[in-house]
């Protein structure tokens, strides 16, 4: 008996086989990384894809002045941090109950959900109880606040200004996680908007503290407005996020120990490295080293929709990511590759930052610590960055097991970790946008220390140039960077506090 089938049927058939496939061949659809390269990569191992400009990197050399100029700190910009300036006690002597949040998102969104629970909490007089973390649903990471953030301080910091207890008193234990996921509850705030404004919360969180003492919100992820709050609600966030959350002091002393072994290589040859150390000090050149955060995982590659030079299987593997994550429904699936890069919207590979990173002036000399999780595509991935920068490290070259075991598997900590470490480098770099990427561009801006903000809409232009020179690469790369490294960016409307410090947390003398 034979069957026929109609051309919907048969697309229905290949759909499902596509969403299938990968429950019973995972090995072929696994996120690539270092340990373990999918099927995929063993048989289109990436390649580079701008050999003629890789080239014209590895044989060119950078002048001094260009080095100079490159690793030279930012000048005072007429602006300073001012979100500590205001020290008058203001915490009253009875609040008017007992304020949860529960944070979902990795360690940067859960950081500026604490900033607003904070602002919050100061909106309605309320004692805040230390944010309940979810376990993140893409790391499967279970870390709580005081296993990344020192609790002490957090409440220390903020004594003149909010109400902070670390846990319930007794007659509202009942207030858990587990008792607002198994019912409707008069105590739960679930509806607040994105973005809600300080009335909104006066208006209907308020009445629940006043009725019940204890109001839970949840979701609480990006529920506060950014516009329209007085001055001093602006600059407790800032003052939360900048001085108060810091991280655990075991999280520190791993940081300290990774930007010393990256500036005073512990396994080099001493005769060379006194010869190296006499030749530093000699021309009175100070010990530097960037921060690299490349985020070039899967998710992003394939929500991309962006060509990354894999070959067919590549595209089989991102397109069929796509559809079991998404569902196919993917906005930058509607446009060509020419057309993405052309916009900017496709994310940097590990080769074109390295390219961007030596037509600035860094050179094959240059200390470079990489802040990843992993990497699409693993070592061979990586290889044409390495080979740009021999001297790269990140937390796996420059520790121990043992010394990684409080923080290894929990992307959180592994997180602040790099982030620690970001916040101790001379120049800060990230390959694509994202909530480190913004995190990291306010807190540094906050200091006013130096960071490059890729130009993406021109690199996507320039490496579409086939047959463009090394010359007349790095002339347009610096160009077109002049005015994106650490310059201080006034926010908009609507544009977050935390990635924009000036002018609500920033004064001018």
């Amino acid at each position: 008996m034979e069957l026929y089938f109609s051309g919907s049927q048969r697309a229905a058939i290949a759909g499902l086989f596509m969403v299938l496939l990968p429950v019973f061949l995972p090995n072929l659809f696994r996120p690539l990384g270092r340990a373990s390269p999918s099927m995929f990569s063993e048989w289109n191992a990436p390649k580079p894809r701008h050999l003629d400009l890789l080239e014209g990197a590895l044989m060119g050399q950078t002048s001094v002045r260009q080095q100079n100029k490159l690793w030279s700190p930012l000048p005072n910009q007429g602006w300073k941090p001012c979100a500590e300036t205001t020290n008058v006690p203001s915490v009253p002597e009875k609040t008017r109950g007992y304020i949860q949040v529960f944070l979902d998102g990795g360690l940067n969104q859960q950081k500026m959900g604490i900033c607003d629970a904070v602002a919050v909490a100061k909106i309605l007089n309320a004692t805040l109880v230390i944010p309940h973390l979810e376990v993140n649903p893409v790391w499967q990471d279970s870390s709580s606040f005081t296993e990344i953030f020192d609790v002490d301080h957090f409440i220390d910091a903020l004594h003149d200004e909010v109400s902070i207890a670390k846990e319930l008193p007794g007659e509202f234990s009942w207030s858990t996680r587990e008792y607002y996921a198994t019912g409707i509850r008069a105590t739960r705030i679930k509806t607040a908007p994105v973005h809600a404004s300080a009335n909104w919360y006066l208006d209907n969180v308020l009445p629940i503290l006043q009725s019940y003492g204890i109001a839970a919100i949840a979701p609480f992820s990006h529920r506060l407005t950014f516009d329209n709050l007085p001055t001093n609600i602006q600059r407790l966030r800032c003052k939360v996020n900048f001085h108060a959350l810091a991280f655990v002091p075991h999280i520190r002393a791993l940081g300290d120990t990774l930007v010393n072994r990256l500036l005073n290589p512990p396994n080099k040859n001493q005769a060379a490295y006194l010869l190296e150390e006499r030749d530093r000090i000699g021309k009175g050149k100070a010990r530097k080293f960037v921060v690299l955060h490349l985020r070039f995982d899967k998710d992003m590659a394939a929500h991309s929709a962006c060509d990354f030079g894999g070959g067919k299987a590549e595209k089989l593997a991102l397109a069929t990511y796509r559809q079991v994550i998404w569902q196919g429904r993917v906005l930058n699936s509607q446009f060509t590759d020419e057309e993405l890069r052309n916009q900017g919207r496709c994310p940097l590979t590990p080769e074109e930052i390295g390219l961007l990173l030596a037509a600035l002036g860094f050179d094959n000399n240059t200390r470079l610590y990489l802040a990843s999780h992993k990497v699409y595509g693993g070592e061979a991935r990586i290889s044409t960055l390495r080979q740009l920068f021999p001297l790269m490290e990140d937390k796996k070259s420059l520790s121990s097991v043992e010394e990684r075991t409080k923080v290894e598997g929990k992307a959180s900590l592994l997180a602040a970790v790099d982030y620690y470490v970001s916040m101790q480098s001379d120049i800060f770099i990230s390959a694509s946008p994202g909530n480190m990427h913004n995190a990291l561009v306010g807190h540094r801006a906050y200091l006013n220390m130096k960071i490059i903000r890729p130009n993406m809409a021109l690199l996507g232009q320039l490496f579409l140039n086939k047959s463009m020179e090394w010359s007349e690469f790095q002339r347009a790369v610096l160009e077109g960077h002049k005015s994106r490294q650490g310059q201080v960016r006034l926010r908009k409307e609507k544009q977050s506090i935390y990635t924009y410090p000036a002018p609500d947390c920033m004064c001018q003398p």
